[in-house]
């Protein structure tokens, strides 16, 4: 009997036809369903004259403070405040929580540098700490930088997933430690059925244009506790203790990081949209994944850890090649296939995601020749390019695939097409 030859799929990148007949939308879930409705938001808002929340011409209901009132409800919390970006929410989040001069924050290698320079805002410093498979913080790295001067741990959900929210709120009761969520890559996504942010002690979100729903800017902090919303309250408005008849002797000074009604109008129109997105991307990630699962599997490959597939917010879908190099060769590949594809770190490309890109923080670079956290931190603190070995391999061999909302069954069927027919080449 002859033995039958497997005859390899041609690639686009050999000059073959593409997988996909056309190449993604923007990934910009919030931002690509603005239509008619955010624009009567918006125009509701310019023809009152009101565009700052606590007063205008004529006196009217504050489309701020709704939204945030709408945002508690949806989060399934106590309370909410509305800010100007993601980065605020984290500022006021952490002063929410008493973060300090000298206090040490626990923040994962694989975040926005915006976690770590939040954390210095404060006065704070950041203690870098390994991400596992899921590519989130790993708890057991996070309990090995614990020290006495630790004050909180940062949670951050990233591209969508949650991080391992029983081991870290269990971490956190056993030491004595403030959680912080950073939610900002994760909005509307869950964990155990409870929303992301609303677990910890503070949950930050934010609604810069790349998020899930969006304003074009803002953020907003969430919290059960009523005295860390005061606190972020406070902060968040330089009278906001006076604004709202805090006893006089809790009063503490504050800046301005309040949101302006125009973003909140549209925000309030984009909140609405949430969860049909959500649902939108859970769809197509599932397709998506059980298309390539048998592929993935037979070639030995792995997908990134879900500690909580059904709270996923579904943005992405990531697997780990062999290797860094390798994994670059899919990318490529992909790409060719019109599949929006990419490796999560690459040593030559600057990327703030990163923690071995963020130079100034690495260097301890500072303002002024005599401030800086650094200088008042209540031990010494180096950080090397390389003290996270873990993450960077992860990392390097993370193929990130977009998981579109606007795809048709069409787009998800040739994107499975597509990712087969490379793994089986270059795989």
């Amino acid at each position: 009997m002859k033995s039958q030859t497997v005859v390899a799929p041609r690639l686009a990148i050999a000059g073959a036809e593409p997988a996909r007949s056309r190449g993604d939308p923007p990934m910009y879930p919030g931002g690509m369903l603005i239509d008619a409705e955010e624009e009567q938001a918006v125009l509701e808002v310019l023809r009152t004259r009101r565009l700052f929340r606590y007063y205008g011409p004529q006196p009217g209901p504050s489309k701020t403070a709704e939204l945030e009132q709408a945002f508690a409800a949806h989060m399934g919390v106590r309370r909410a405040l509305a800010v100007t970006s993601g980065t605020a929410a984290l500022i006021c989040g952490l002063q929410g929580i008493g973060v300090g001069p000298g206090d040490e924050v626990i923040v994962p290698a694989y975040t926005w540098i915006a976690s770590a320079s939040a954390v210095l805002a404060v006065g704070g410093v950041p203690v870098l700490a390994e991400v596992d498979e899921s590519l989130t913080l790993d708890p057991s790295d996070a309990a090995r930088k614990i020290t006495p001067h630790t004050r909180a741990i940062m949670a951050v959900h990233m591209r969508g997933a949650p991080s391992r929210m029983a081991e870290l709120l269990e971490l956190s009761r056993q030491h004595g430690l403030k959680l912080l969520e950073d939610t900002a890559q994760a909005d509307g996504a869950s964990y155990r059925g409870r929303r992301l942010g609303g677990l910890g002690d503070v949950g930050c979100f934010s609604l810069q244009f790349n998020k899930i729903i969006t304003s074009g800017e803002g953020g907003m902090v969430i919290a059960n506790d009523e005295e860390v919303w005061k606190r972020a309250v406070m902060y968040h408005d330089v009278i906001g203790g006076l604004r709202n008849n805090f006893a006089a002797d809790e009063i503490l000074w504050g800046a301005n990081f309040r949101m302006p009604e125009l973003l909140a109008a549209v925000a309030l129109v984009q909140l609405r949209r949430l969860d049909g997105l959500l649902d939108a991307m859970r769809a197509r990630k599932r397709m998506l994944k059980a298309g390539l699962e048998a592929t993935v599997r037979r070639k030995g490959l792995a997908f990134r850890e879900i500690v909580d597939a059904e709270g996923d917010a579904a943005i992405a879908l990531v697997f780990f090649a062999r290797s860094a190099d390798s994994a670059q060769e899919i990318a490529t590949a992909l790409r060719a296939e019109k599949v929006s594809a990419g490796v999560l770190y690459r040593p030559d490309r600057s990327d703030y995601h990163i923690y071995a890109h963020w130079t100034p923080i690495i260097e301890q670079r500072t303002w002024t020749a005599d401030g800086g956290p650094w200088r008042w931190a209540r031990r010494a603190i180096r950080y090397r390019p390389d003290e996270c070995p873990r993450t960077l391999d992860l990392l390097g061999r993370a193929v990130h695939l977009d998981v579109n909302p606007l795809w048709t069954n069409e787009d998800v069927e040739e994107t499975i097409e597509g990712v087969t027919r490379v793994l089986e080449v270059v795989g």
